[in-house]
This record gives structure tokens, C-alpha cells and sequence, in this order.
């Protein structure tokens, strides 16, 4: 049980023992992996009389404490299943006010299942049931979306796009790409199609699937009141198929999930609507993207949160292929200096040096150090690209930038803000989709 305070772990054992009656005890409290902004907790609870529960503990880092947006998850879970929505069931839970050594927590019981995307997609036991997750998603969004808001306490209410500038511009300087897609969110917006409970976090890797298909629903602290067609566009954004070619989680078609969708609320969803709300998830998380990595310092998981940063360039591809930007081959960027004016080996020879030292360390750890090692060597890639490339790129984009009048990318990205560039001007879209492409080819070159 390391990690694990004597404090924190007799407070669970008399909370256990509370609501669950009888005299209970901690054989296991193990910290997962995973989860940026909420920690995940196993726990193996046994009875004097020998029974075994095994249970999840979530809470909120110690220090950040939200015990408000704990209670509207918990009670999330409660009234998902009245509506038939397959979630764990809620054992306990902090309250209006985070429990001295706890925190702001819930627990829930261990539903059995698979979480990890990539098993999801590639398992051979579970291809029977990939093809009809699509059909069945749709049923399970229209069940949540016929929540009853009432029945849970603090769920926020906001206009998704104004909250979305907000933050992004809270979170970093302007990105010509993102602005873009923020101006076509704006001129193309749809009429609302209803009020209703929204999950907010709908999508592959919060979904517990076994042969038997979905098992449960999990990650309900972005719930919120708005567009029900919000969750499908967000299960349908590139970022949540993981490589798959399939749109829908990489499971599957939008057919069967707008099928599944129609078949359990009675109303067919307009595929346009869901499309705007698919720019709008690739351009929501490039935000949250910003937001990760702008918490990053003094944060435990520093790594994870950094690295997180970076995948802003994966979401200006994904924007740009999705506004109807061609693809921009930049063959005029120079090849990087070659002179070893600095010494040999090189900094990206180094660097490579090093990543394989760190996955070599990181194999041999526990689970969470073999984590971390994998995001540490994954970083060290970033900086050897960047360091093999940099210069030249930097030279390419300052004299392409003066031929359309700016000094610097984010004085573009304000005047794609403002209306003066605009998207459709090639110029204009050749720079952006260049200096988005050249981002991507150093945070992660293999996607596409």
C-alpha cells in the first residue's frame, strides 16, 4: 500500500465498515494509472465473515478539492441508473464538504470489463461485439439524455462556444488554426435541438466493455446541462479513435450509432448538426489540451500533463482536414543544418541516447514508473525532432508570414480573429496548414 497515508486508510476502513455494515477491512489500495485530473484508486475491501468487494475509489488531487463537482458525478451515477444506463453502483461518497483524510471522493463498485482503447479496437475476444457498439452507444446517449437535470445537484448550465473562447484564450497565445475553427463554429452554428442532460465526456476510454458489450459508463465529471447532440459529436472526434478508420469511437459507422440513437428516443439525429458538433470536440480538445498543460507546474503528474500540450498539433489537423483545408506538402522548408558546429554527437544522436536509457529503466519498474518512463521517452522524441528541425522552420514561417503581412503566427491568428485573413484565402490557408503540419511532424510524425 504504498503511497497510502495510515490516515487516509483508516478513514476508508471506517467509512467501509459504515456503509457497508459489520466490521471491513483493506487488504489492497493501489493508485492506477491514468487520469490527469482525478485520481483512480483500487481497492479490495474484505468482511470479517471473508466476503470480497472490490471497489474504485475517485477523488480530487489533495490541495484541489472540489467537493461540489464530486457530489454532481455521484449523484450523475445514481440517476444514470434509474434511466438504464449501465454505471457502477455508488458505495459511498464525501458529501457537500471533502472528509478529513479523504478528500472530495466517491467509491464505486468494480465493474469487470475492458477500458484501454487499444484493446478495445484490437482484441480478438472482442470482435464479435466491436460491430455492434456503435448501435448500442446510441441507445445508451439517449437513456442519459433523458436525465432528469433536477435529480443532480451543481450541473452547470453555459453557452458551450463562449465558454470555450473563454477558456481558450485564458490557456496561451492565439493559434491561426484554431481561430479558424472558432470563426466557422461561429458563422455555421445550428438552432439548438433541445435541453437535456449531457455526459460531456461520452467516448472510447470511459466505456468498461466485455464480450457481453457495454458494461459500464464511467467519467461523469464533465456533465453539464446543454445540446444532447453534443455527446455524439465528441464520441465521433478523430482524437477517440485511436487510429481506427471508424468514426465512431473507431468501432463503427454514424449510421448505426444515429440507428441506435433514433430506435431508443424516437428522433433521428441530423447528421450536419452532429458534424458542427465534431468540430466543435476536435477544437474542444486542443483546449483542454492548453488547459492541461498549463496546470502542469508542481502537478504529480508534470509528465502526462506536458506531453498532453503538444497534442494541440493533432487537433489543427484534425480542424483543418475537417474545414475542408487541403493538405499542404511544405517541400520548401530548408533541410536542417548539417554542420556540427556545436560537437558531435548531435543533441537529437543525445537525445535518442537517452529516451532508449529511460525506456531500458522504466521496463524493469512498477506499473506507474513504466508509465511515466513511456511519456518521458515520448517527450525526449518531441525535443530530438524539434531540435533536428527548428531553425529552418522557424526561418521558413518568419519570411511567409511577412509576405502576408505579419510578424509573428499569433499576429495572423488575431487577424483571422478579426476577419482580415480568412481560411478560404489559399495564402493564407497554405500558411496556417504549413505551420500546423510542421508542429504535428515533431509532436507525433505517425499521425495522420
Amino acid at each position: 500500500m504504498g503511497g497510502v497515508s495510515g490516515e487516509m486508510k483508516d478513514e476508508l476502513t471506517k467509512r467501509l465498515s459504515s456503509v457497508l455494515g459489520g466490521r471491513w477491512t483493506l487488504r489492497r489500495i493501489e493508485r492506477l494509472t491514468g487520469g490527469a485530473s482525478r485520481e483512480t484508486w483500487a481497492l479490495t475491501a474484505v468482511s470479517a465473515g471473508g466476503t470480497v468487494r472490490e471497489l474504485i475509489l475517485r477523488r480530487d488531487p489533495p490541495g484541489r478539492e472540489d467537493a461540489g463537482r464530486i457530489a454532481m458525478e455521484a449523484a450523475s451515477f445514481d440517476e444514470a441508473a434509474r434511466t438504464g444506463v449501465p454505471v457502477p453502483e455508488v458505495v459511498d461518497r464525501s458529501g457537500d464538504e471533502p472528509r478529513p483524510g479523504i478528500g472530495a471522493y466517491l467509491v464505486m463498485s468494480r465493474v469487470p470489463g475492458e477500458a484501454l482503447p487499444q484493446k478495445l479496437l484490437r482484441d480478438d475476444e472482442l470482435d464479435d461485439v466491436r460491430a455492434a457498439l456503435p448501435y448500442e452507444l446510441g441507445r445508451i446517449l439517449a437513456r442519459i439524455h433523458r436525465m432528469d437535470v433536477g435529480a443532480v445537484p451543481n450541473l452547470p448550465d453555459y453557452d458551450p462556444l463562449s465558454f470555450l473562447f473563454d477558456e481558450y484564450v485564458a490557456t496561451g497565445a492565439p493559434v491561426p488554426a484554431l481561430e479558424a475553427a472558432f470563426a466557422w463554429l461561429t458563422r455555421n452554428r445550428p438552432p439548438a435541438t433541445g435541453k437535456a442532460f449531457v455526459h460531456g465526456d461520452f467516448r472510447n476510454g470511459n466505456l468498461l466493455v466485455d464480450a457481453d458489450g457495454i458494461r459500464g459508463v464511467l467519467d461523469w465529471e464533465l456533465a453539464h446541462v446543454g445540446d444532447p447532440m453534443e455527446d455524439l459529436g465528441w464520441l465521433c472526434t478523430r482524437t477517440w479513435r485511436f487510429g481506427s478508420p471508424h468514426p465512431v469511437g473507431g468501432f463503427g459507422s454514424r449510421d448505426d450509432l444515429f440507428r441506435g440513437y433514433a430506435d431508443e428516443s424516437g428522433r433521428s439525429p441530423d447528421p450536419e448538426v452532429v458534424h458542427w458538433w465534431e468540430v466543435y470536440g476536435s477544437l474542444r480538445w486542443a483546449v483542454i489540451c492548453r488547459m492541461q498543460a498549463s496546470a502542469a507546474p508542481g502537478d504529480e503528474n508534470i509528465l502526462e500533463l506536458l506531453a498532453i500540450g503538444r497534442r494541440v498539433a493533432e487537433c489543427e489537423h484534425d480542424l483543418l482536414d475537417l474545414l475542408g483545408v487541403a493538405p499542404y506538402d511544405d517541400t520548401t522548408t530548408p533541410a536542417p543544418d548539417t554542420d556540427d558546429l556545436l560537437g558531435t554527437p548531435r543533441a537529437e544522436e543525445l537525445l535518442d541516447a537517452v529516451r532508449a536509457f529511460v525506456l531500458e529503466v522504466g521496463s524493469g519498474a512498477d506499473a506507474k514508473t513504466r508509465y511515466r518512463s513511456r511519456v518521458a521517452a515520448h517527450m525526449l522524441g518531441i525535443v530530438a525532432r524539434e531540435a533536428s528541425v527548428a531553425p529552418a522552420v522557424r526561418e521558413t514561417y518568419r519570411v511567409r508570414l511577412a509576405g502576408l503581412g505579419y510578424r509573428a503566427e499569433s499576429e495572423l491568428a488575431l487577424g483571422v480573429r478579426a476577419g482580415h485573413a480568412r481560411i478560404d484565402d489559399q495564402q493564407v490557408a497554405e500558411v496556417i496548414r504549413g505551420l500546423a503540419e510542421s508542429r504535428l511532424k515533431v509532436a507525433n510524425p505517425k499521425y495522420r
